[in-house]
């Protein structure tokens, strides 16, 4: 199988991460459960994950690393901290439900900015005149999960700063692809998966916090037991019951295997793959990639869409081939609005580090044969 479906699922991993889950598994208890060598075990193991994500990601102290289940996790314990019966969240025209579906849950009132694909200032302008009348907190997603576009995030967080929002970044698409630095945004939480682009294993997530965050959930941490409130402290105060330690082990190794392989460089990979791809498709009677080779606007994912063929029928018979795609709203239908391809849906491509040309090729060799 040729997999192209990374933006959901980095399905090949570094061989270190399989081995570190199965140390875990053989030699790890729970952390904060005794003082025996499985405990200890399980604390380092847990740490190690906090500070190699510190590393990675300009958070000052490893406690202020949360270990999620995934970044939906993350981006509620965030939107949870800030949010409040009357308030007003301002958010892009790209984010994805695990940001949209919280929001409105919780009766706030939503302003959504409108700006097109690749579009970088007037996605920062529609932000600015959002914000300016007035809001409590902001989201933004770094990278859209449907069609790759890199939002000005850096530019977001000063206008944020400027108007003292608080702001939550997604960066489910981003992590492990591009530069961040929780410092330099000052952003009050950035969440992301762990089973994406830092090639860990599904189950795991980071929540970097810029501020303390409420607990979604209460229970047992570890210590503290005589409180009958969650601790007030990082990262117990969000961490309840038992952890996914095997989960942390995996992704303490695929962040070191980005760390390694160096962030600049897995995008640019990708990236090349990516524009490849789009001008072989291009190429192609009745198809019709959503792209631009500008490097700096989009990643390594891309959609596109098919004349007389609808997405899911273009991705089962690619499947057919043996190439795994995603097709229809990729849990985005804000995103589909903005760019006008609700109605359809796409067929979303998206590479990864372990991603060649070779499967390029094979791509564009499959939808010309779907095409005939």
């Amino acid at each position: 199988m040729i997999y192209l479906d990374n933006a959901a699922t980095t399905l090949h991993k570094p061989g270190t991460v399989w081995k570190s889950m199965e140390k875990a598994m053989r030699t790890c208890s729970t952390p904060g459960r005794g003082t025996h060598a499985a405990a200890m075990n399980a604390a380092d193991a847990a740490f190690s994950c906090r500070e190699t994500a510190a590393g990675l990601f300009g958070v000052e102290n490893p406690e202020q690393v949360a270990l999620t289940f995934n970044a939906t996790h993350g981006l509620n314990l965030a939107i949870h901290t800030l949010a409040g019966q009357g308030k007003t969240a301002v958010i892009t025209g790209y984010e994805h439900n695990a940001v949209v579906r919280p929001l409105y849950s919780r009766g706030l009132s939503v302003r959504q900015t409108v700006s097109p694909l690749f579009d970088q200032a007037r996605a920062a302008d529609a932000f600015y005149s959002a914000i300016r009348e007035g809001a409590d907190f902001a989201v933004c997603t770094h990278v859209s999960n449907v069609f790759g576009f890199v939002l000005p995030v850096e530019k977001i967080a000063e206008i944020c700063a400027e108007s003292e929002v608080p702001l939550i970044v997604d960066a489910s698409q981003s992590a492990g692809v591009l530069a961040l630095n929780l410092a330099d945004l000052g952003a009050a939480f950035v969440a992301m998966p762990g089973h994406k682009g830092l090639y860990g294993p599904q189950g795991t997530g980071l929540l970097l916090c810029g501020r303390t965050p409420e607990p979604l959930l209460m229970g047992g941490t570890g210590g503290n037991s005589d409180l009958q409130t969650m601790p007030d402290f990082l990262p117990d105060r969000v961490e309840a019951g038992t952890g996914n330690i095997p989960g942390a082990a995996g992704l303490t190794a695929g962040m070191r295997f980005v760390q390694t392989k160096g962030v600049g460089r897995i995008c640019r990979h990708e990236i090349r793959l990516k524009n490849a791809a789009c001008a072989g498709l291009e190429r192609l009677h009745g198809v019709h990639p959503i792209w631009t080779e500008d490097e700096t606007l989009q990643t390594g994912v891309f959609s596109m869409v098919f004349d007389n063929l609808s997405p899911i029928e273009a991705a089962a018979e690619l499947g057919k081939r043996g190439i795994a795609v995603r097709a229809g709203l990729h849990c985005a239908p804000a995103a589909h609005r903005t760019a006008g391809t609700h109605d359809s849906g796409t067929v979303r491509v998206s590479f990864s580090a372990f991603s060649t040309m070779d499967d390029v090729y094979a791509l564009i060799s499959a939808v010309r044969a779907i095409r005939r």
